[in-house]
């Protein structure tokens, strides 16, 4: 099995692009990066040099992925969300030795319109709403909203907002899976 693009996609040599990966109308997919298998790459994306993508990541229309930055296995990044690279750029001084890692974990969500400053980790399953501004780290499992974005509470693997009783337990009403809160960190029962 290989990849499939759209013929107006544009990918450059020394590409990595894993088998089942669909690469949709007018994306640009530069040298040295890697995407992994079975990832969905709408239109109108750019992947910048040397970005990392996991596998069975989706990406919406209208993104651009920019050196520096590296996505683990199941993400989900919306429509025109943005991701920057630079902390402070300017138009007459070149600053691409300076450019800040941003990392984003297994299966968060990024949702369509957020802004990501770069140098930030998103945590696993942690989940991003539209238009938030990501300023500073996002903690496993946690819910973020707003301009800048701030913690408003907590969301399963599943994607349902998670509600902890006084034990620090809460129950995901999709798939009865148990996660625990303890010292302002969540992790999923096993």
């Amino acid at each position: 099995m290989a990849y499939n693009a759209h013929p107006s996609a544009v990918i450059d040599e020394h590409c990595d692009v894993g088998d089942g990966t669909y690469i949709w109308h007018f994306c640009h997919i530069m040298s040295n990066c890697k995407i992994g298998q079975n990832c969905n790459i709408g239109q109108n994306v750019v992947i910048s040099p040397n970005v990392i993508v996991g596998n069975r990541v989706k990406i919406q229309n209208n993104v651009s992925l920019y050196t520096g930055l590296e996505c683990e296995d199941d993400v989900f990044i919306g429509p025109s969300a943005v991701f920057t690279n630079v902390i402070n750029p300017r138009s007459s001084i070149n600053r691409k030795n300076e450019f800040l890692k941003t990392y984003i974990q297994k299966g968060a969500t990024i949702g369509a319109n957020a802004t990501i400053v770069c140098g930030v980790n998103i945590g696993k399953y942690a989940f991003v709403g539209a238009g938030a501004v990501v300023t500073k780290n996002i903690p496993n499992y946690a819910l973020v909203i707003g301009n800048p974005a701030r913690q408003t509470g907590w969301m399963s693997e599943y994607g349902i907002k998670l509600k902890f009783n006084n034990l620090g337990e809460a129950t995901c009403s999709e798939t009865s899976d148990i996660y625990l809160l303890i010292n302002n960190e969540v992790s999923k029962k096993y």
